[in-house]
C-alpha cells in the first residue's frame, strides 16, 4: 500500500517540486497540498495522511504551531524542511519539541542541481518515518522545551519528531519487548559514558540528560547523527535545559566529571587514555559524520571495561560495532527499549547482535545512569 503524504509550504515552486518528487515513486501517494498551517490541519484531520511534509515560515501560521495543533488532534509523523543555519537549527529544534519526527534541508539548488540524490533523501525519510513509533507511544508527549520561535522568525522549519502507527509484533520486537524487564544496574567507578543516537535522539537525549545532577560523576560524549550546522545551537540547548554542562566538543578538550561533550556534525569524535577528545575531519567513505562507531571504538581502546555506553533511537546500526568492541573489553552497553523509540534501529542492531547487557524505557534510562555511576 502506498505511503500517502500531505505537502506543506507557501511557496508555489517548493509545493510542486516536492510533490513531483514523491509522485515519482510508485509507493508513494502526494494526497493533497496546503499553503499554510491552518490548511494544514485542516488537510490532515479530513485527508489522514500517513507523513506530512512542512515548512516553517508561512502566512497565517507557522509550521511549529500547525505540528503541535496536529500532534493534538491527529497526531501524524512530519517531516519538516530546514535550513541549514543556527537560527534554521532552533527552529528545527523547536520543531522536534513539538512532535516532528525528522528533517531536510531546504536548499533549491540541491534540487536543481542534484535532482536524483534529492529524490532517494526525500522519499527514504517519507517511507522511514511513516514506519516511526510514535502515534500510540509515550514518546509523543515532549520534554520541557526552550520556548518556541516566533512566527515571524525568517528560517525555514524543520525538525525531528514525530507519529505513526504501532506496529505489529516482531520476534526482534518482542524479545526487545522480554529485556525490557531488565534489572536495576550495579554500580561501578566508569571512567566514561558515551551515548549514540539518530532519529529522534534530540529529544530522547534532552529527556535523558536533563535527569542527571549537576554532580554526575563521570564524564558523557554524546554521539547524535546531525549536519555541522546544527550541533552547537543543540549544545547550547541542552546546556540550558540540564543541570550538568554541555557543549560541542572542540579538539583538545578535556573530560570531566559533570560535563557533556557533543560530537560536532561533519567530523568525527575521538578519546584518548589521557582523557582528551581528538575531533578529527569526516571521512567521506564514512557514512555518518558524526560516527557513533568511530567514538565507541576509541572509547574501547582507551578505557578497556570502564566505560557505560547506550544507544537510544535511530536509523541503521551505528554504533554496533562500537559496541561490541566495548563489550570485548568488558564495558557495558544499553540500548533502548523499542516502545519508546521513535526509530527501532541502532538499539535494535545491538539487542539482535546480542550486545545488551540491559534495555531500559527512554524515561528509565537517565535515573538508571545516576544510579550506576559512582
Amino acid at each position: 500500500m502506498a505511503v500517502k503524504v500531505l505537502v506543506v509550504d507557501d511557496s508555489g515552486f517548493f509545493r510542486r517540486r516536492v510533490s513531483e518528487i514523491l509522485a515519482s515513486d510508485p509507493t508513494i501517494q502526494v494526497v493533497g497540498t496546503a499553503t499554510n498551517g491552518k490548511e494544514a490541519i485542516d488537510q490532515a484531520l479530513a485527508l489522514k495522511p500517513d507523513v506530512i511534509t512542512m515548512d516553517y515560515e508561512m502566512p497565517m501560521m507557522d509550521g511549529i504551531t500547525a505540528v503541535r495543533h496536529i500532534m493534538q488532534r491527529c497526531p501524524t509523523p512530519v517531516l519538516m524542511f530546514s535550513s541549514l543555519t543556527h537560527e534554521g537549527a532552533r527552529v528545527t529544534l523547536d520543531a522536534l519539541d513539538a512532535g516532528a519526527v525528522d528533517y531536510l534541508p531546504k536548499n533549491f539548488e540541491d534540487i536543481s542541481r542534484n535532482p536524483e540524490k534529492v529524490k532517494q533523501m526525500l522519499c527514504e525519510k517519507v517511507h522511514t518515518i511513516s514506519r516511526s513509533n510514535r502515534r500510540f507511544s509515550a514518546y509523543s508527549s515532549p520534554a520541557p522545551a526552550a520556548a518556541p520561535a516566533p512566527a515571524s522568525s525568517q528560517a525555514p522549519a524543520s525538525s525531528f519528531a514525530g507519529t505513526a502507527p504501532a506496529r505489529t509484533a516482531t520476534p526482534a520486537r518482542a524479545a526487545a519487548t522480554a529485556a525490557t524487564h531488565s534489572p536495576a544496574p550495579k554500580r561501578k567507578p566508569y571512567k566514561l559514558v558515551a551515548i549514540g543516537t539518530s532519529t529522534g535522539g534530540p529529544v530522547a537525549l534532552q529527556r535523558v540528560l536533563t535527569q542527571l545532577p549537576a554532580g554526575f560523576p563521570a564524564p558523557i560524549v554524546l554521539i547524535q547523527h546531525m549536519p555541522a550546522a546544527f550541533t552547537k545551537a543543540f549544545a547550547e540547548r541542552l546546556d540550558k535545559l540540564c543541570k550538568i554542562n554541555v557543549k560541542e566538543a572542540e579538539d583538545g578538550d578535556v573530560l570531566r566529571p559533570g560535563l557533556a561533550l557533543l560530537a560536532p556534525g561533519g567530523k568525527q569524535m575521538m578519546v584518548d587514555g589521557r582523557g582528551t577528545v581528538k575531533i578529527l575531519p569526516g571521512d567521506e567513505r564514512l557514512n555518518y559524520k558524526p560516527c557513533v562507531d568511530i567514538t565507541f571504538g576509541s572509547a574501547a581502546k582507551s578505557y578497556g571495561d570502564k566505560v557505560l555506553s547506550v544507544v537510544l533511537t535511530g536509523m541503521g546500526a551505528d554504533g554496533r560495532e562500537g559496541a561490541r568492541l566495548l563489550k570485548q573489553g568488558g564495558s557495558t552497553v544499553w540500548a533502548q527499549d523499542e516502545a519508546s523509540c521513535v526509530i527501532y534501529g541502532m538499539p535494535m542492531a545491538i539487542v539482535k547482535a546480542n550486545l545488551a547487557d540491559a534495555v531500559y524505557s527512554l524515561d528509565e534510562i537517565g535515573k538508571h545512569l545516576v544510579e550506576a555511576c559512582v
